[in-house]
């Protein structure tokens, strides 16, 4: 079997920031794959599951309010080894270009006070699952350190 792509990314060197993980062609439609790693793999610990569903939550309810990119997100969701989140976008997008959307969406995050979008029994699987004072550290963190003035070594994977 081939190795998939992002298994041949040296996680190793890899740092907080914004990489194009992939670009598909759907049905002649150019869906961009990013990879939001919040945390460095191996050297950080993993965030919990609970905050990780928070900003899944917020972050999904941000981005398909967003008045520009509403139509155009695919997928906003959580990385299994839970260093960071998939943002998948219809257009042939680089990371550079996403980088006020993300600002913005984290800005948010940080931010947030009050009830969490979709988190009741009635919307969510795992409602109870949920940490927005951690969430909202993380977020601030994750712009502080890495959107605000961000670098290439932080919008391309490391060779």
């Amino acid at each position: 079997m081939d190795k998939i792509a992002s298994f041949t990314i040296d996680h190793t060197k890899l740092l907080p920031g914004v990489y194009v993980s992939r670009k598909d062609n759907y049905n002649g439609q150019i869906l961009t794959t990013f990879d939001i790693r919040m945390t460095r793999p191996n050297m950080e610990p993993v965030m919990n599951t609970a905050e990780m569903h928070t900003i899944e939550h917020l972050g999904a309810t941000y981005l398909r309010n967003h008045n520009e990119y509403k139509d155009k997100i695919v997928y906003f969701g959580p990385m299994g080894c839970r260093t960071g989140f998939y943002l998948i976008i219809a257009g042939d997008i680089e990371s550079k270009n996403i980088v006020p959307l993300l600002t913005d969406m984290f800005k948010f995050i940080s931010t947030y006070t009050g009830d969490i979008p979709g988190a009741s029994p009635i919307e969510c699987g795992n409602y109870l699952d949920q940490n927005l004072p951690m969430a909202n550290y993380l977020a601030k963190k994750y712009l502080d350190n890495v959107l605000t003035n961000i670098t290439d070594d932080h919008l391309v994977y490391p060779e």
